[in-house]
């Protein structure tokens, strides 16, 4: 997937299509250089008192439409690439185990990779068949290779006599994908539009910008969804997320005080930001304890689940919008959840944010910083040029 062009610079198109917002953005592929943003927007989904996952996909392919309209009308260009990434919101996926050895030593060739690879991907979508919906294998990538036991960064045409690959795949409901689709043809009219997740944007970014880690925990937490994947020498070992998102905070509240979505969401806003006024911090503090408390069950839940037969990493590297950070943070920091048996040492937090990423990505005049766009700039920059 995303085979590269010979081409020196190129001109890509991408949207981020979260559970609570929509991004989208240009910006210029570079072959041995860092990305250049030119233009990015952002748009938040309306927040619904209850939300299914068909009102979510209306929801969402409207502010697809909008910020698309938008980016068709900033004159940067007619794109030579159009990428989706998804939140977890809208696939599903599974790290896969391949394993193939002969008697005998043979040459690793890339059409065997290919072979196996394509084997595992059948298997994978006939044990996910659906009798009611017809879905589509966006994603699938060699993360890691093995020959006779050993990693190896380039494996082709080297021999061996075992193979074990570790493949990513994701998929999603093709009527999904299409209506994305759709959303993005109203302004861009092309017939190529390549889907990747979340998940493998932020694992390679953060695994290759440090590559002293090779055990460490991805945590996205969007509107609707909080995502938990766990790295292991360099791989993904899994992931598990829960519907237990940013969003909580602010339907809770709105049915705590009795006020609107938008009230509650301004308030939700004052309160994380120390700003509420002492009678109303009074009243929330015990709520907001509460919330606090189902939300870190819903965490160490999800992270049982993935330390089944894995000892659970100590790094965690959280993606989230920069204003719910300190928020967030003192949440994961407290003593009681660190002291949890999941790992030997305190869970040490980096923010995949703007000032993490700082130099491996430049920008366009007072093009505004968005820190999903700029992971997703980083890892797609390695495979279009």
């Amino acid at each position: 997937m995303f085979s590269k062009s010979k081409d020196e610079k190129r001109l890509v198109l991408v949207f981020d299509i979260g559970s609570s917002s929509v991004g989208g953005m240009f910006f210029e592929a570079r072959k041995d250089a860092s990305p250049r943003i030119i233009q990015t927007i952002r748009e938040s989904i309306k927040l619904e008192k209850e939300i299914n996952p068909e009102k979510l996909l209306h929801l969402t392919t409207k502010t697809l439409e909008s910020v698309a309209g938008k980016l068709s009308k900033v004159g940067a260009g007619i794109p030579t690439e159009i990428f989706c990434i998804l939140s977890s919101a809208f696939y599903a996926s599974q790290t896969r185990t391949i394993k193939f050895d002969k008697n005998t030593p043979f040459v690793f060739t890339s059409k065997l990779a290919e072979t196996l690879g394509q084997k595992e991907v059948d298997l994978f979508k006939e044990e996910n068949k659906s009798h009611k919906e017809k879905i589509r294998v966006f994603e699938y990538k060699n993360i890691k290779t093995l020959l006779n036991g050993y990693t190896t960064h380039a494996p082709l045409n080297k021999k061996a006599k075992s193979i074990e690959i570790s493949m990513f795949i994701s998929m999603a409901l093709e009527s999904v994908l299409h209506e994305i689709e759709e959303a993005i043809s109203k302004s861009f009219h092309s017939k190529n539009i390549e889907f990747a997740s979340f998940t493998m944007a932020s694992f390679i970014v953060a695994r290759d910008m440090f590559t002293h880690k090779e055990d460490f925990i991805l945590i996205d937490i969007t509107g609707e969804i909080t995502e938990i994947a766990v790295v292991k020498k360099e791989a993904l070992a899994g992931s598990v997320s829960y519907h237990v998102g940013t969003n909580f905070f602010i339907r809770k509240t709105s049915e705590f005080l009795a006020v609107s979505l938008e009230e509650a969401k301004s308030i939700f806003s004052l309160y994380k930001d120390g700003h509420a006024e002492v009678s109303l911090k009074r009243k929330l503090d015990p709520f907001m304890n509460g919330l606090v408390k189902e939300w870190l069950r819903k965490l160490e839940e999800s992270l049982t689940v993935l330390g089944e037969g894995v000892s659970i990493p100590s790094d965690m590297f959280v993606t989230i919008d920069d204003h719910l950070q300190d928020f967030f943070l003192e949440i994961i920091k407290k003593e009681s959840f660190n002291q949890h048996a999941f790992s030997s040492s305190k869970f040490r937090i980096f923010f995949l944010d703007t000032k993490t990423l700082h130099g491996f990505a430049s920008f366009k005049g007072e093009t505004k910083r968005d820190s999903f766009l700029v992971v997703e700039s980083i890892y797609l920059n390695r495979f279009v040029c």
